[in-house]
């Protein structure tokens, strides 16, 4: 995710970085191709004997139909960011009532509270590259022995390894006398709500928004777009290429906005910065398994 000052508008209003200039360019340029053609059509229509020229009453009434498509798709993408965004806050925060939890209660076991908080560790970095369509590989695997990190590498789904390792260790403890029932239940509450976020982000992830609702978007825009200099071109003459630039830009625009924005797990510019959220979890863990506080301690 790209940061910036809101504002400042002089910094940023020329970056191509982010901006999915690069993402229409081809789709812009396409359509201020077609309107110069269609200006050299209208200049010299006496000399080749017939003009290309219509109606702009059509465009004007579906207009707002079409403003109407494009403020719920990219608002149904937005639905989806806010709602990535939310759920990987989620996993922050329980990540850190875990740590919180493991560090204080196994106090006096420490080697077991930071073996518990080492898979702590690994299940956000595994659940962004699995999102991220990557492997389970990284340097959050290297405090795991050889058969650990196997159990994690080939797994379908390595973060749900990584939850179970927890679990698994919090029942150790409970078995052992070092949880109570009502501490295991209150730990492991919060694995239960870091596998509920994940599933929900998988769920993102895996669902797309309806086929037709796309294909029927990018239709109308096409032929909106690609008709547009023929129904201006008799009212603006040769601007009908600047005003058609402006307009193709804007629209073609806010549709890609919608894609870049449907699957915030990725890695492009405007994508939820998953790697910077997963350091700040490790760190943060990592801080507890160094200074595990005594039950009672200050």
């Amino acid at each position: 995710m790209m940061k910036y000052d809101a504002h400042n508008w002089l910094n940023h209003l020329f970056d191509i970085r982010g901006s999915l200039l690069k993402e229409i360019a081809g789709r812009v340029i396409t359509c201020v191709v077609w309107s110069i053609a269609v200006v050299c059509f209208h200049l010299y229509r006496a000399q080749i004997g017939f003009d290309v020229v219509m109606s702009s009453v059509p465009h004007a009434l579906i207009g707002p139909a079409l403003s109407l498509l494009l403020v719920f798709r990219t608002n149904a993408s937005y639905d989806r960011f806010w709602e990535g965004r939310k759920l990987w806050g989620t996993i922050v925060n329980e990540s850190r009532n875990l740590g919180r939890a493991v560090s204080v209660m196994l106090s006096g076991n420490a080697a077991l509270a930071n073996d518990t908080l080492r898979w702590a560790i690994v299940f956000p970095w595994t659940a962004a590259r699995q999102l991220r369509g990557l492997a389970p590989e990284g340097p959050h695997l290297d405090a795991l022995d050889s058969g650990e990190a196997a159990l994690v590498t080939t797994s379908r789904q390595p973060w749900l390894v990584a939850a179970r390792q927890v679990t698994t260790r919090l029942q150790s403890a409970r078995t052992a006398g070092l949880l109570s029932d009502i501490q295991f239940q209150y730990a492991d509450q919060n694995v239960q709500i870091l596998v509920d976020s994940m599933g929900a982000c998988q769920r993102i992830h895996n669902t797309p928004l309806p086929f037709a609702y796309m294909v029927h978007l990018r239709r109308a825009l096409i032929i909106y777009a690609y008709t547009l200099p023929i129904a201006v071109v008799e009212s603006f003459g040769i601007w009908t290429v600047l005003v058609t630039l402006l307009i193709s830009y804007t629209l073609f625009g806010i549709e890609e906005i919608g894609v870049e924005i449907e699957d915030p797990f990725g890695d492009d510019e405007n994508d939820l910065p998953l790697s910077d959220i997963c350091a700040t979890i490790e760190a943060d863990l990592r801080e507890m398994m160094a200074r595990p506080m005594p039950v009672g301690g200050a």
